[in-house]
């Protein structure tokens, strides 16, 4: 694959793609959250200015001692204790504001209806009156009167709201100011009245509904034309309201006649006006609070930072309670407070650290309040600097979110999706979309980041593993380690981070990731690969692009099957940069394993490993070594089907020589050992490690077919080789070697069994020689004691597969000799006796209760013949008798019924003479020729053969003899 083009941002230091609104990368500057010492005296001024003419009461949970909001604006500021003073001196010789009382009547309940028709037309009259009361009184104790407003409040100050017609339930939504001077002696009045137009009694009538009604126009008639009706009035001090009020109040009557008379509700607000600090009058109020809101956050984040802690975005009740009051004297809306908000916050961000979360709110107050036209044309310009200033911003963190995000950080992934949700929700805000159009999509813009920074971390993880010196050897391992970050990138990519993108704005980063890292990976590798290829290749060097190879399949395998690509991938057919260096890893597989092998020998005191483990410590090295080896062919897993063929036929024809190798040297080991021993029972300690380590080393050897994966391989090549040429390569090597191990296997119980065949031999002989008085059952005790300690002794050395050996070996040799010894001694009833009873106890032995030979394994035909001989040798001859009558009359009786019947017959064999007798005894169920129906039987008496040959064939019974002599055999011949 040709990598001599280079791609976009491929090369070290190149510029990536661009930021919106023109912006570069290298160009984003967090603009500065502090201010000049002339702006920061300006706004300590104002902040002074507010606590010091401070109006009403104090909210739940805000601050209520002007000298503690004090303190914490000159830890805010950082003002010293003069600079604090002379400037708060200078505050309080300003001249105090307009006090005002923003009053909003908006609506009513369930008011009297004092019309004919039962509604009335309500409107409201309203004002301050000053100087009344003293402090803690009440403005409700005074008596009760109609037309306050009119009659105590001059009519300049008077306010008054719309009518609204034939209702109960006005709704008005009027919002008026109303100033006062001292808020400790002023009150608020508000009065309801029902407005009474001249109609005629026609038009009353008209509009009359009930008895109600009637009354109602007898009440009208008495009273003056044109007289409005008192509907009820809200009265409130002042001093008792708080900053921002937003209640029900119930209206009160001037008598007893109808105390329920319904309820207002009313919003008020304690604000300022003409105030005298410098910041008031040459900056909009939006802009000194806006300046206020940063200095106050700004401390609160520095503030948590000093304590090892994140701030949570919530104000302490000092800063909260300075920009409540603030807000409300200089009368902002919420909506203005939601944008200061929004830009202190954005602004603050990009320089302290604090959450994104803290911005959702203003994205949300600004989104549910947008009208466009609220703004002047520098607001907006402002409002859409912070939108493009935020988000270049966020994009340069997910650009690099590698390094701001680390995993280590617990609360890194948390922290990277609130920032995607925040510029998710702004770029949805009609805002954004009305002052930012020509902003490219947001998913568009994050994979543009997010490729940008993959290839400058991919160049940083390069340069950081640049090696000191220069060579092969030091350019390969700079290399597998910068691989090996790459894949532990991708992994946390793929588990932790494309999650996130995926959610937010459906990117798949590590789909991106991947595409990028592995076309970067592939140029280098490609060039590393070929300039080793140029020079023979080190054990060293092997080793590196080994691991290098290893690598490059674990990165390949993070990416797409092939099915789901939309193309070639740069790392596809890899595999064949590596080529040449195959048989170096070859070679040093083996010669690693060789050594391993050699020094675990040299080591081994061919001792077992413990009761269970009956093999040495040679024998788990070599099985670890040829796990290892395994484990090279799975990391190699050459794709190639043919070459993974003969691949695999060298791994199985090194481990197979390996195992032979072990055999040759564990025998060596042994045999140095035993050399300076006396005592042959360590030597035979030895032999049986020996045998044990050969047989855990088949059974490992016996799993290379599941190791390496055969029948997968096979499948691989099943279109490349010919029909059984695997089988007869792969398996041909395996039971070869198999074969040679069993070899070694048998020899050595051979050995073993060779040691006690000789006193199996000793203690069979004395049996037969021991005295006439001693029992037959303790004459066969010492073979007995014997077997069973060498038995006992063997099984605990031997693993169960070579004890099992031994025990046949052991038995065949023991029926051999019981056979010699029975055919000696056939003329001693008393030897054949014992014999017969050693027989049994010796087959109880070696079954072992089923943990020995089975019954097939010991009722072998000798054993059957051996056994028959026995019972007839030393059997009395009164009992052979009883035997042979009962073995007849069990032929007969087994015999079935002939068509032309039969005849009994006496033969007998006289070897002197060479004859056979036959005698003629009887005849049975022949068939009648006569008329009579009976026949003539003619006996001929005795007859004598002289042919033996023809005997046998006519008799078709063999000569049985006991103890040398003629014995006599009746036969039943078939007519």
């Amino acid at each position: 694959m040709d990598f001599s083009r280079g791609r976009p941002g491929d090369e070290e230091g190149g510029p990536g793609p661009g930021l919106p609104g023109g912006l570069l990368w290298e160009q984003i500057e967090p603009p500065s959250h502090h201010f000049s010492p002339e702006e920061r005296a300006l706004l300590y001024e104002e902040a002074l200015y507010t606590i010091l003419h401070r109006l009403g009461q104090p909210e739940p949970n805000h601050v209520k001692e002007a000298s503690e909001l004090l303190r914490y604006l000159q830890e805010a500021f950082h003002m010293g204790p003069e600079e604090h003073q002379q400037l708060l001196q200078k505050v309080q010789k300003l001249e105090k504001p307009i006090f005002c009382l923003k009053a909003t009547v908006k609506q009513a309940k369930g008011i009297l209806g004092k019309d004919v028709s039962g509604f009335s037309d309500p409107y409201c009259l309203l004002g301050i009156e000053q100087g009344v009361g003293a402090p803690g009184g009440s403005p409700g104790s005074r008596h009760r009167q109609k037309a306050v407003v009119r009659h105590t409040i001059p009519e300049e100050q008077t306010h008054r709201t719309q009518v609204i017609t034939q209702t109960l339930n006005p709704v008005w939504e009027e919002t008026f100011i109303l100033e006062f001077e001292d808020i400790s002696n002023s009150s608020f009045h508000l009065d309801m009245w029902d407005l009474d137009t001249v109609e005629s009694v026609r038009q009353k009538l008209g509009e009359l509904t009930d008895l109600h009604g009637l009354r109602r126009i007898f009440k009208e008639a008495r009273k003056d034309k044109g007289q409005d009706d008192f509907l009820g009035n809200v009265v409130l001090r002042l001093q008792d309201l708080r900053c921002q009020e937003d209640q029900w109040y119930p209206l009160e009557p001037c008598t007893e006649t109808y105390p329920d008379r319904g309820q207002c509700h009313l919003q008020f607000q304690l604000i300022h006006k003409r105030r005298a600090t410098a910041a008031s009058r040459s900056q909009p109020s939006y802009t000194v609070h806006l300046h206020l809101l940063q200095q106050l956050v700004s401390h609160e984040v520095t503030q948590h930072q000093a304590g090892s802690t994140s701030w949570d975005g919530s104000l302490s009740p000092q800063a909260a309670t300075i920009l409540f009051l603030h807000a409300t004297q200089k009368d902002l809306s919420d909506f203005h407070q939601s944008m200061a908000q929004w830009l202190a916050y954005s602004r603050l961000y990009q320089s302290l650290e604090f959450p994104s979360s803290c911005l959702l709110h203003p994205i949300t107050s600004i989104e549910y309040q947008w009208i466009q036209g609220r703004l002047k044309a520098e607001q907006q310009e402002e409002l859409a600097a912070s939108f493009r200033n935020l988000l270049a911003y966020g994009l340069s963190l997910i650009r690099r979110f590698r390094s701001v995000f680390p995993l280590s950080v617990p609360d890194s992934p948390a922290r990277l999706q609130s920032l995607l949700r925040v510029l998710v929700q702004m770029c949805k805000m009609k805002a954004f979309r009305e002052l930012c159009p020509d902003s490219a999509p947001l998913p568009r813009l994050v994979t543009e980041a997010l490729r940008t920074g993959t290839v400058e971390w991919f160049h940083l993880k390069q340069q950081h593993h640049q090696p000191m010196v220069q060579g092969m050897l030091q350019a390969g391992k700079a290399l597998l380690s910068l691989v090996q970050d790459i894949i532990g990138d991708l992994h946390q990519c793929q588990r932790t981070w494309n999650k996130i993108f995926q959610n937010a704005l459906k990117v798949n980063l590590f789909s991106m990731a991947f595409l990028e890292l592995q076309w970067l990976v592939a140029k280098r590798v490609q060039d590393h690969t070929a300039a080793v290829a140029g020079s023979p290749v080190s054990p060293e060097v092997g080793e590196s692009l080994f691991q290098l190879y290893v690598s490059l399949k674990e990165l390949c395998q993070l990416g797409p099957v092939p099915a789901e690509r939309d193309g070639v991938l740069a790392l596809d057919g890899f595999h064949r940069w590596f080529q040449p260096a195959v048989p170096s890893w070859l070679q040093k597989t083996y010669s690693v394993a060789l050594a391993r092998v050699q020094r675990a020998v040299q080591m081994d005191e061919l001792v077992p490993l413990g009761e269970l483990t009956k093999h040495s410590t040679s024998a788990v090295d070599l099985s670890t070594c040829f796990a290892q080896i395994s484990h090279t062919a799975r990391q190699l897993d050459w794709p190639d089907p043919e070459e993974a063929f003969m691949i695999t036929v060298k791994f199985v024809e090194d481990t197979c020589r390996l195992a032979l190798v072990y055999c040759s040297l564990i025998k060596a080991r042994a045999r140095e050992l035993s050399a300076g021993q006396k005592d042959q029972g360590q030597a035979a300690n030895m032999l049986c490690v020996v045998v044990n380590d050969m047989e855990q080393l088949r059974l490992v050897i016996g799993k290379l077919p599941t190791q390496l994966a055969w029948e997968a391989l096979e499948q691989r090549v099943g279109a490349v080789l010919e029909q059984g040429q695997l089988q007869n390569t792969l398996y041909a090597q395996l039971q070869g070697a198999l074969a040679g191990l069993g070899h070694e296997i048998r020899t050595g119980v051979r050995t073993l069994a060779e040691q006690l065949e000789v006193g199996i031999a000793k203690h069979i002989q004395k049996l037969v020689s021991v005295k006439e008085s001693v029992l037959p059952e303790d004459a066969i005790l010492p073979l007995m004691k014997f077997l069973e300690v060498k038995l006992c002794y063997m099984n605990t050395n031997l693993v169960q597969e070579n004890f099992n050996s031994l025990l046949t070996l052991l038995w065949t040799h023991t029926l051999t000799v019981l056979v010699e010894v029975a055919a000696s001694q056939r003329s001693c009833p008393l030897a054949s006796s014992r014999l017969k009873i050693a027989l049994q106890n010796l087959e109880i032995c070696f079954y072992a209760e089923g943990c020995g030979l089975p019954p097939e394994a010991l009722h072998t035909a000798t054993f059957q013949a051996l056994q028959k001989d026995l019972e007839l040798q030393a059997a009395s001859s009164r009992e052979l008798i009883q035997k042979y009558f009962c073995s007849r009359i069990q032929q007969q009786a087994a015999a079935a019924s002939e068509e032309l019947g039969a005849v009994t017959v006496k033969v007998s064999y006289r070897a002197s003479e060479q004859k056979l007798r036959v005698e003629l005894l009887s005849a049975s169920s022949l068939l009648p020729l006569d008329s009579n129906a009976w026949c003539l039987l003619s006996r001929a008496g005795r007859t004598e053969l002289a042919s033996c040959s023809r005997c046998w064939t006519m008799t078709r019974w063999g000569l049985m003899t006991w103890k040398g002599r003629p014995f006599c055999h009746y036969a039943q011949c078939r007519a």
